[in-house]
């Protein structure tokens, strides 16, 4: 499978080749096997784990063909995404190119909180991010955005919440790896986001 190209191949003929169990549906063991980050680096388990989460339909576990389809072009337009913002194609990105990224996606953030994005998804530890931690990263922060804007009526910008509120909101969310950052970005039952423009 290997890291997607801008082409359509036999998705038919991929996922036979992934589910090597023949069981009609595919791990996430099996597709991280599958994955590649064009680094020659072992794709990141939570990341797909994450992905598997999104497009499974039953909650089982594995996706099917239609899954597996669906999951194929949202990872192929993540590529593309990827690809404009890695300028000189190295297979990931820096901290400048982050910021050029979620900047362009519509999010305003401090350089602290940058800084915080990158000890939490720069999983080499050599100051650059690779594109399966660009996912995952793009992936929590969307979502935490849509849990912060579902609470955020009056769109200012600021939501208080109680304490079990809180953690309800976190465990309601398909992706558990929020925890982490939860924990670091947000100290007190008052969330003050000033700089974090929500996209619309």
């Amino acid at each position: 499978m290997a890291y997607p190209g801008a082409f359509q191949p036999d998705l038919a003929s991929i996922f036979r080749n992934v589910d090597k169990d023949g069981s009609g549906q595919i791990s996430a063991d099996e597709l991280q096997r599958a994955l590649s980050n064009g680094t020659f680096t072992p794709f990141n388990g939570e990341t797909v784990r994450l992905m598997i989460g999104m497009f499974d339909g039953n909650n089982d576990g594995a996706i099917n063909f239609n899954e597996f389809a669906a999951l194929w072009n949202y990872v192929n337009d993540w590529t593309k995404c990827f690809r404009g913002f890695d300028r000189d194609g190295s297979g990931n990105i820096d901290r400048s190119e982050l910021m050029q990224a979620l900047t362009q996606f519509g999010y305003r953030l401090s350089d602290s909180f940058y800084s915080l994005l990158m000890q939490k998804f720069d999983r080499t530890h050599t100051g650059r991010i690779n594109f399966d931690d660009f996912v995952q990263l793009c992936v929590v922060l969307q979502t935490l955005t849509a849990a912060f804007r579902d609470k955020d009526s009056d769109r200012d910008g600021v939501v208080t919440i109680g304490y079990e509120e809180f953690l309800k909101m976190v465990f309601s969310l398909k992706i558990l790896c929020v925890c982490t950052i939860f924990s670091v970005a947000f100290s007190s039952y008052s969330w003050q986001c000033e700089d974090l423009m929500s996209p619309n």
